[in-house]
């Protein structure tokens, strides 16, 4: 196995990103997601992993939205995330959340949240919002709308419904979710 190394998506990486996300989800609609943050959502960061000179995989954070008694308070979102499926099972995914959270972090975010499997996500500090008063705009399971603190204490006094960008909820409405 070569090592893995990080780094921020470039121009030349699309169609490496589409491709893996759609092995990875046996369908296009994760990669067209991808491709419109990208291209509408403020702020966006999109992290690849390289292996071996290859993309081996693909991590998407985008703007969301927490909206606390009325009062808006922007958040991050995590995904979607995809390793090239003969990749899978490596770390190759922990890299990418590790990465992006740590850049996240330095860009001046302090929280954010994650609709994903709730077995995976706990080992970067995530823990499951609905305790700790945040709900998802959409129906999803307790276990699996998580939220991390890049910021200890960001969310001290603040509960209410995340909102993700528009593009989710388009993807949502027409049966593209991630």
């Amino acid at each position: 196995m070569a090592p893995v190394s990080v780094r921020p998506e470039a121009a030349a990486d699309a169609s490496a990103i589409r491709k893996i996300h759609t092995e990875a989800f046996g369908r296009f609609h994760e990669a067209r997601l991808v491709e419109a943050l990208r291209a509408r959502v403020t702020p966006y960061l999109g992290l690849v992993a390289v292996e071996g000179g290859a993309v081996a995989g693909h991590v998407a954070f985008s703007g969301a939205t927490l909206h606390c008694y009325g009062a808006p308070f922007p958040i991050v979102a995590l995904g979607p995330m995809a390793v090239a499926p003969e990749r899978q099972r490596r770390s190759i995914g922990s890299a990418l959340v590790r990465a992006g959270l740590a850049a996240c972090g330095a860009a001046g975010h302090d929280v954010v949240v994650v609709l994903g499997h709730p077995a995976f996500y706990p080992r970067f500090g995530f823990v499951p919002a609905r305790p700790l008063g945040l709900m998802c705009e959409w129906p999803a399971p307790d276990d699996a709308f998580m939220v991390a603190e890049l910021r200890p204490g960001a969310l001290r006094g603040r509960r209410g419904v995340v909102y993700y960008a528009p593009e989710f909820r388009d993807a949502a409405m027409t049966g593209n979710t991630t």
